[in-house]
Order: C-alpha cells, then structure tokens, then sequence
C-alpha cells in the first residue's frame, strides 16, 4: 500500500473547499456531539486542581498560621481535589458516550447521504 499517496489524498480533501452544507451540517453535528463533555471535563478538571493546590498550600503551611487544624484541612482538601482529577476522565468518556448517542441517528443519515454522492 502506498502511504505516500494516502496521504496525499487525505492532505488535499483537508484543503479542499466544502462547498456543501451537508458537509458543513455533519461537523457541527459532531462538535455538537463532543462540546459540552468537553466544557464539563475542563471546567471540573481545572476547579479540582485548583482545590488540591489550595489543599497543598495549606497542609504544608504556606498559607494560614500553620495550626494543625489548616493542616488536617489542607489534607482533607487535597484529597478531594485528587478524588475530583481521578473522576475527570471517566466524567469525560460518559459524557462524549451521552452525547455521540444523542446525535448518532443524525450523523449516520448526513454521512451516509454524503457519502452516497
């Protein structure tokens, strides 16, 4: 098999012009499908890494007065921003799942009349 023709033929249907709106419809159906789950994943990703710094700060008492309150604060709050990041990437599969269901009757009809043509 010849790659280099592979890949040549996929470079120029990337630069090509999608003049239809069929083509058009398929990706905004797709990025319809896979947005929200990814929103979702960064926005929690990025607030429980947040909370395990915080958590972080104050169990190894750059922050606060260092009393062994923070401490054991800072370690309960740790926890639960690791507990969050671990979630995340499952979060994220089932979301992407929920979403390609969603529009899956829809974007097998547009890619199956494109692909008819």
């Amino acid at each position: 098999m010849n790659t280099d023709k592979i890949y040549a033929e996929q470079l120029a249907n990337e630069y090509a012009p999608k003049d239809t709106s069929k083509v058009v419809a398929l990706r905004k159906l797709d990025r319809r499908a896979k947005l929200p789950a990814t929103i979702a994943v960064y926005t929690t990703g990025i607030v429980c890494a947040l909370i395990l710094g915080v958590g972080m700060c104050l169990s190894m008492k750059v922050v606060g007065d260092g009393s062994t309150a923070q401490f054991i604060g800072g370690v309960v709050l740790g926890i639960i921003g690791l507990a969050g990041i671990c979630a995340n990437y499952p979060l994220y599969k089932k979301m992407l799942a929920r979403g390609k269901a969603k529009y899956a009757y829809e974007i097998m009809e547009l890619a199956k009349e494109i692909s008819e043509q």
